[in-house]
């Protein structure tokens, strides 16, 4: 450790940390616009300057080591005046567009501007001109604000792994740009916006929309993926005009999807505002009693075991308990909520989380990765994992479609199950490699998982992890990597077949007279069974509402408060940003409300009361989240040997249209045009 003083205060920091960690540490503000916690040191804005004691000349603090004795000085004559050097320099060629700008009241040249900027300019010459570049539908450019941070190009190398920008050029023609014309590749292109330090990168969907000081902040929790990444939600009035990450290490750093940052269009359209009934084979508009006395009428005539409900991807902890309650109550157990038929053994949570948790990927130094797409179904857990490997040596072996880029080296090892049968049996080199890892990881995806043989693929996995030691009282390292927000959490909640209940195929298949869909889209509704009455309870007119008897308006992840479980287990609330559009109700108000209807009253009236029967009912509720080891290294139900040869195939084929409120936004519809994507199933007008 070195002990440095700063502006008199004498700090101790490790030995290697810049001077600029250790103004910081000695709580005093440094201005910077290269510099971030999060990139490689660039250097090259020299806005942190400060004087170092026998320093010939002031120091550029983020990129000069601290020595131990070392006396800074942060506020200084001579580093105000270099600051205001510095800051005259940058804002000559950078346009008085402070007025026009979406980055106005957010900008830190800007701000920086009022404290070391001058009133006026004593350069007479022509500002330069830069030509705006195309860096496809998500990110707006105004390359002439540009300052050359290299933010932007260091984030899409190290963080992104796409290597989309680059400088072109030297001196006063430097350009930032893709080099040729094209679209951003990255599902991380959003966070460019974010690190942005002027108006240079701003978001396209938001471009000229309203002003920061007019928006109402909302915290709350990203759905659209099982990361759990948080977030905030910007809305002015009823409308949601924007949603951004919130810092939290432990899930996802600073960084957010794109899907879930740029689909909030989506929330606005195609709607389901009101209640309908099927009426001699038409949807007709109905009041809430008219639907919920139809829904009552027809679970009264139908016997308990004619009776199904599924659970979408995108639903929160208490609307699946709610209507699990309310199933339960009527003696239903054809429950589920895997709508893409993954085979998952939820007898224990070990099973089906991601046990090794994100932040401990970190910790991890060999990775098998089977049947997963890390990239496209989690693209902030795939930047951690591409953050370990530029950290140290870290060999992944990924089992799955040959040609996938993760952003990172891998070795294909196989395209399905031969390739697993290999590490059992040990015919295969990099089972050597887990075996000589200290904690290795195994990562399953659920396009291994939504198979007929899905239970011994999982099972098959949990025995490569505990022969390769990952399954240890200090570690867990098998990990199962879900898609949506709302997966883990009707795990959590049981939502599953009882004793003698069906499947969702056995369901479809025309094992039930009544289907109940809670914002399940994940499937072809073409596939229910003819005769079956439909109940769709749901915020967006999508795939299976088309198919509905009776459609009963629900609301969306940021139109209530509720409770959501990311793919490592971890509990997190989301808070009411916005209401829902007309007669639209919060899901677990439906079934509570249903309840009474069929004279089988659920026992509680408000949502605390409900967060009671749920923390009763699920004790993982209480614990505290933390890293797990794992005791029992007993596997789930599954025979290895009974895997099929047929190869797997990606969860996720069309990362932009991948749920309901995506598929209904037009400017991921844009997206996925550019980049390829044709939906597979047309989503119901």
């Amino acid at each position: 450790m070195a002990k440095v003083t700063v502006d008199g205060i004498e700090v101790e920091v490790p030995n290697g940390a810049t001077v600029l960690q250790a103004c910081e540490a000695a709580g005093k503000e440094i201005p910077r616009f290269c510099y971030h916690e999060r990139l490689s040191i660039a250097g090259n804005c020299r806005m942190c300057l400060v004087e170092v004691e026998k320093a010939p000349k002031p120091v550029a603090s983020c990129a000069y080591p601290v020595a131990d004795g070392m006396v800074v000085k942060t506020d200084s004559p001579m580093v105000r005046n270099a600051r205001r050097g510095v800051m005259e320099f940058l804002l000559i060629n950078h346009p008085l567009d402070c007025p026009i700008c979406d980055q106005g009241g957010e900008c830190d040249l800007q701000d920086q501007a009022v404290a070391y900027g001058m009133d006026h300019s004593r350069y007479r010459e022509a500002k330069r001109v830069v030509k705006d570049k195309y860096m496809g539908p998500l990110v707006k450019t105004i390359m002439t604000r540009c300052i050359q941070c290299t933010r932007c190009v260091r984030f899409s190398a190290e963080v992104a792994g796409t290597s989309d920008l680059g400088g072109t050029n030297r001196g006063e023609n430097l350009e930032i740009g893709t080099y040729v014309e094209k679209a951003l590749t990255s599902e991380l292109s959003g966070n460019l916006i974010d690190i942005c330090p002027v108006g240079a990168l701003t978001s396209r969907p938001y471009a000229f929309v309203s002003r920061p000081w007019e928006l109402r902040k909302t915290d709350s929790i990203d759905v659209q993926d099982a990361t759990g990444t948080n977030i905030r939600i910007d809305n002015r009035g009823p409308e949601v005009l924007r949603i951004l990450p919130r810092v939290n290490d432990d899930v996802n750093e600073e960084w957010m999807a794109d899907r879930g940052r740029f689909s909030f269009d989506g929330l606005k359209r195609r709607r389901l505002d009101r209640p309908w009934v099927k009426v001699d084979g038409k949807l007709k508009p109905a009041s809430w009693a008219e639907a919920l006395g139809a829904v009552a009428a027809k679970l009264k005539a139908t016997a308990p075991d004619r009776i199904g409900a599924v659970a979408g991807e995108l639903v929160d902890v208490e609307s699946a308990f709610a209507l699990r309650s309310l199933m339960v109550s009527l003696g239903v157990q054809n429950l589920d909520c895997r709508t893409d038929g993954a085979a998952i053994d939820a007898t224990r949570r070990d099973f089906y989380l991601f046990n090794t948790t994100i932040a401990g990927i970190d910790q991890a130094d060999a990775l098998l990765i089977v049947g997963s797409d890390p990239r496209k179904e989690a693209p902030v857990i795939n930047a951690r994992i591409r953050k370990r490997t530029l950290a140290a040596r870290f060999p992944i072996g990924r089992i799955g479609p040959k040609g996938v880029d993760l952003t990172y080296r891998h070795e294909h090892l196989g395209g399905g199950p031969a390739a697993l049968r290999a590490l059992l049996d040990g015919s295969h080199p990099f089972m050597e490699v887990l075996k000589a890892a200290k904690n290795p990881m195994v990562i399953v995806g659920r396009g291994a998982l939504a198979r007929a043989d899905g239970l011994h693929v999982l099972a098959a996995a949990w025995q490569v992890a505990r022969e390769a030691n990952a399954l240890r009282p200090d570690w867990h390292g098998f990990n199962v990597l879900h898609l949506f927000g709302g997966q883990v959490g009707a795990l959590e909640a049981n939502f599953l077949p009882g004793p003698s209940g069906k499947s969702l195929g056995q369901m479809l298949a025309g094992g039930v007279d009544v289907l109940w869909l809670l914002g399940a889209d994940g499937f072809d509704p073409a596939g229910i069974a003819p005769g079956t009455f439909v109940i769709y309870q749901g915020h967006h007119g999508d795939r299976a509402a088309a198919r509905a008897d009776v459609i009963l308006p629900g609301a969306a992840y940021t139109e209530k408060d509720a409770t959501y479980v990311n793919t490592e287990g971890r509990w997190q609330r989301a808070w009411l940003s916005v209401h829902a559009p007309g007669e639209a109700r919060e899901d677990w108000r439906i079934a509570r409300a249903l309840s009474e209807g069929i004279g089988q009253k659920l026992p509680f009236d408000t949502l605390d009361q409900l967060r009671l029967a749920i923390a009763g009912a699920l004790p993982a509720l209480a614990e505290p989240f933390a890293k797990r080891g794992c005791d029992d290294t007993s596997g789930p139900a599954g025979n290895p040997a009974e895997m099929s040869d047929a190869p797997f195939a990606p969860a996720i084929t069309q990362y932009h249209l991948a749920d309901a409120i995506a598929r209904a936004s037009d400017v991921m519809a844009e997206c996925a045009e550019i980049y390829g994507e044709q939906p597979a199933l047309q989503a119901a007008e």
